[in-house]
C-alpha cells in the first residue's frame, strides 16, 4: 500500500485564511504565513494554498502573501486561485510553489492543462474540481463554486488528466465543511475513472473519517482537509497514529 498523505488546506481570501460550511459564509481563521509554519513543523506531508476569491473577481493570485508563506513552508506547496495562462504558472512557480492547481482557467481554456504539462511537466500539473450533484449527476463548477458548468465531473477530469495533469483534487461541495465525512462514491468514481494520484477534499469531521476515506478507497492518495485541523479539531500527528493502528501506511 501507498502511503497516505495528509495535507492541510489554506483557503485565502483578502490575505486571510477563512472557512465556510458548503462553499459558503466564510469566517476568518489566521494569517496564512502563521499556519503555513504550523503545519510544516507538525507532520503535514504537503500543503494546499488557494486563493478563493481571484478566479471569480477575475484577477491575478496575490504573489506576496504567497511568496511570504512559501518561505515558512519546507513541505511540497500547492497553488491554486486565478490561474489561466502559463504566465500564471511561471509566476506562481516562481513564488515558491512545487505544483500548481488549476481549476476555472483549465474550464475557459482546456489546452492550459496540456501546454503546461509540457512546458513544466505532468508532476506539476494539478486539476482541481469543484464537484456538487445536480438533478443526480455529479457537475464541475467554476468560479469558486459559484457557476455551474453544466459538464458532468468524470469525464472532465478524465480528460485533464489525458492532457497531462498529474494530480488530481477532488472538491465536493456538498460534504464542504459539513463534518460528516467524504463524498466516497464520488471520489471512488473518480478513482475508477484516472490512473493518477487522487486527493479527497470536503467533509473531513474526524479521526474515523480519514481511516474510513482510506479503508473503502485503497487507491486514494491524500485526504485533505482544512477547518478541523486549523481549529485543532484534530491533530495530524494523532491522526498519522490512528492511521498506522489501523493498517494505513503513514509517514510518521
Amino acid at each position: 500500500m501507498i502511503t497516505k498523505r495528509i495535507i492541510p488546506c489554506l483557503d485565502v481570501k483578502d490575505g486571510k485564511v477563512v472557512k465556510g460550511v458548503n462553499f459558503e459564509g466564510l469566517k476568518e481563521v489566521a494569517s496564512p504565513i502563521k499556519l503555513a509554519e504550523f503545519y510544516s513543523s507538525c507532520g503535514a506531508d504537503e500543503l494546499v494554498f488557494y486563493d478563493i476569491t481571484a478566479s471569480a473577481e477575475g484577477r491575478a493570485l496575490f504573489t506576496d502573501i504567497l511568496r511570504e508563506t512559501a518561505k515558512t513552508v519546507f513541505i511540497p506547496l500547492t497553488v491554486g486561485g486565478g490561474i489561466r495562462s502559463l504566465d500564471d504558472f511561471e509566476r506562481v512557480l516562481g513564488c515558491g510553489a512545487d505544483k500548481v492547481s488549476v481549476n476555472s482557467g483549465a474550464i475557459a481554456n482546456p489546452e492550459l492543462v496540456g501546454m503546461a504539462a509540457k512546458k513544466y511537466g505532468d508532476q506539476c500539473v494539478v486539476i482541481s474540481a469543484d464537484i456538487k450533484r445536480v438533478n443526480g449527476e455529479y457537475h464541475v463548477f467554476a468560479k469558486g463554486g459559484r457557476e455551474d458548468t453544466g459538464m458532468l465531473a468524470v469525464p472532465w477530469i478524465k480528460r485533464c488528466v489525458d492532457e497531462g495533469a498529474g494530480e488530481v483534487v477532488v472538491n465536493s461541495m456538498d460534504t464542504d465543511g459539513v463534518k460528516q465525512g467524504f463524498d466516497i462514491p464520488l471520489l471512488k468514481a473518480v478513482c475508477k475513472a484516472v490512473k493518477v494520484p487522487v486527493i479527497a477534499s470536503g467533509g473531513a469531521g474526524s479521526q474515523a473519517d480519514f481511516v474510513k476515506l482510506f479503508q473503502e478507497i485503497p487507491d486514494i492518495d491524500a485526504g485533505l482537509a482544512a477547518s478541523v485541523f486549523h481549529f485543532g479539531e484534530i491533530s495530524i500527528a494523532e491522526l498519522k497514529q490512528t492511521l498506522r493502528e489501523n493498517g494505513i501506511v503513514a509517514r510518521i
